[in-house]
């Protein structure tokens, strides 16, 4: 008996009267609002509008999700079309079964329509979603968790999974906990990804294939622990050459785009900037500072300042209203000087002649 391990939910659903509340929906419910919120607030910070990215998301979500059980179903047919398998299992997403790699293709096409309505491109859109993909997916994996599924294989180490249902073939025991490993290492991919795009500016989608490339490193080794039924080819799991083939796609991309298109898109969502989107005056998690706009502000007020104030007709005509009186008493005083001198002369003209 292991000293330390993690236990096993005992069920993965309650119910609420009739109403079955599954904890494995739940976590993906999770993950797409944390998603789409963390999204969102790098989207904003691009120069996006608020919203925009929610909007596109109604569209990426059910493609990713049918997607996501395509994938599955395909590549797990045996589950579902075999002798004494019933194929309406296919459409149960609730008891799990959903492939990464279906969702983010799917889902990919249905954000691509989204943005496209919108007139957006649809790089700049992946690199605004791509580090809350990730922490979708570390949400969605704990439903796994509660489905007592996808473990690895059998280990003494403290933190093993103890597995205690036997439906479905399950052999009751201590395994590797591939689920946390993954919900971890995804987590890490996330701020990998917010990281580098601070530090390189990444723009044109590079963002978005950074964050497949880092998944694609971590799938690999952990869907080399997993022990559930799959399919191999040349001794790998179908998963790890899938893994494999996208991460050397996501390098390439990487590579071409830095050449071909360096830099990030000076606009992402055409008119946001005309409508005065606050992201000129927040500090964005893309790296952007916002204060940049404040501080520009400020410097054209000191230059005005500095210059004095500016002269229009109006005030030039009450200036000269105002000097009118000055120079009336100066003539006035001119006049009264002159005529004293003159009297004066007349005088000692006069006193000379007696």
């Amino acid at each position: 008996m292991e000293l330390a391990y993690i236990p096993s939910p005992s069920r993965g659903v309650l119910h609420l009267g009739p109403v079955p509340l599954r904890a494995y929906a739940f976590c993906i419910i999770i993950g797409v609002f944390v998603a789409v919120w963390l999204g969102n607030r790098r989207w904003i910070a691009r120069g996006g509008r608020a919203g925009t990215v929610a909007d596109i998301a109604v569209w990426a979500v059910p493609f990713g999700l049918v997607g996501g059980r395509l994938y599955h179903v395909i590549t797990d047919y045996e589950l579902y079309f075999s002798a004494g398998r019933d194929w309406v299992d296919a459409f149960k997403v609730w008891q799990g079964g959903l492939g990464i790699w279906g969702a983010i293709a799917l889902g990919a096409l249905g954000a691509w329509i989204g943005a496209r309505r919108r007139g957006i491109p649809m790089p700049a859109y992946a690199d605004a979603v791509a580090p809350g993909i990730a922490l979708a997916q570390a949400i969605g994996r704990w439903g796994n968790w509660f489905n007592q599924e996808l473990y690895g294989r059998a280990t003494d180490v403290p933190w093993a999974l103890h597995i205690t249902s036997s439906a479905d073939g399950r052999v009751p025991g201590y395994y590797h906990p591939t689920f946390l490993y993954e919900s971890l290492w995804c987590v890490g991919v996330a701020l990998l990804v917010i990281w580098a795009d601070r530090r390189f500016t990444l723009g044109h989608g590079r963002a978005f294939a950074l964050y497949v490339a880092a998944y694609c490193v971590g799938r690999f080794w952990i869907e080399y622990l997993r022990v559930d039924d799959a399919h191999h080819v040349l001794g790998l799991r179908l998963n790890n050459w899938t893994a494999l083939l996208v991460f050397l796609l996501a390098v390439a991309y990487i590579v071409v785009s830095a050449k071909k298109r360096p830099g990030r898109e000076e606009v992402v969502e055409p008119g946001a900037a005309a409508e005065g989107t606050p992201s000129d005056a927040t500090s964005g998690t893309d790296g952007t500072d916002g204060e940049s706009g404040k501080t520009s502000a400020a410097d054209g007020e000191a230059a005005r300042s500095d210059a004095g104030p500016a002269t229009g007709p109006t005030d030039l005509t009450k200036a000269e209203d105002a000097a009118a009186p000055a120079e009336d008493d100066a003539k006035t005083k001119t006049k009264t000087k002159t005529e004293t001198e003159t009297e004066a002369e007349t005088e000692s003209a006069g006193g000379k002649k007696s």
